[in-house]
């Protein structure tokens, strides 16, 4: 539910300042009222939603300058994760981390989209406990579960799956080689990569007329 709606915000299909009725989402969904209520919070610590004293529940305003900060944020925290790994992992982890992102190659050969984005969000969760770092790991895992939304509306773009693999390849070789510089300059190029795919969701910034309608797939089509 968190994702259907999460979705249906960073595509512009539910546009800023929409009013998120429980009972219309809730029979849009087949469900009760509880599960859309339950989602509506969560969407709302991401920061997708705004809910409103005895006002009821909107889509927020999501500007641009709100975007790049939180994956400003994200690039360090995710390239700290990788230059750890490097100098942390177990001999076992690399191994996993490796035979992972090796089979993972088939998912992108397949265009499983769905498939491929399960195992982005592992592999990246690996990196994160491969840092042995505790705190590292708390504060990486909350930024990326307010970003998922927009992390996960790159995979709309044509060819980002084998781009996506190719980022986790340079990764994964740095870790392999104990390179903790160049794992973490990989980790923060990747998503660097990832928030330009998203930055077109600029939710406070989108123009009005036909384009508004569809902001990511009608901007980022042509980079």
């Amino acid at each position: 539910m968190v994702r259907a709606i999460g979705d249906r915000i960073v595509t512009g299909v539910l546009r800023p300042g929409e009013k998120l009725d429980e009972t219309s989402l809730a029979a849009r969904f087949e469900v009760s009222r509880t599960p859309v209520r339950e989602a509506l919070g969560q969407l709302s610590a991401m920061g997708l939603v705004e809910r409103r004293p005895n006002r009821g529940a909107i889509v927020a305003v999501v500007t641009q300058e709100y975007l790049t900060s939180m994956f400003e944020s994200m690039a360090e925290l995710e390239g700290i994760c990788a230059r750890f790994c490097a100098e942390r992992m177990t001999v076992s982890e690399r191994r996993a981390l490796e035979a992972e992102h090796e089979a993972s190659a088939r998912l992108v050969r397949l265009g499983a989209e769905e498939d491929y984005e399960y195992f982005n969000t592992e592999f990246h969760s690996r990196l994160y406990r491969g840092a042995h770092s505790t705190h590292i790991y708390e504060l990486t895992a909350t930024t990326r579960s307010r970003l998922a939304p927009f992390r996960r509306a790159q995979f709309r773009l044509a060819g980002r799956l084998a781009k996506s693999w190719q980022e986790h390849d340079a990764i994964v070789t740095a870790i392999l080689r104990g390179d903790s510089a160049a794992a973490g300059a990989a980790a923060k190029d990747h998503v660097a990569i990832v928030s330009v795919a998203s930055a077109v969701f600029a939710v406070g910034e989108q123009p009005s007329g036909p384009r508004a309608a569809t902001p990511f797939a009608a901007t980022v089509s042509g980079k």
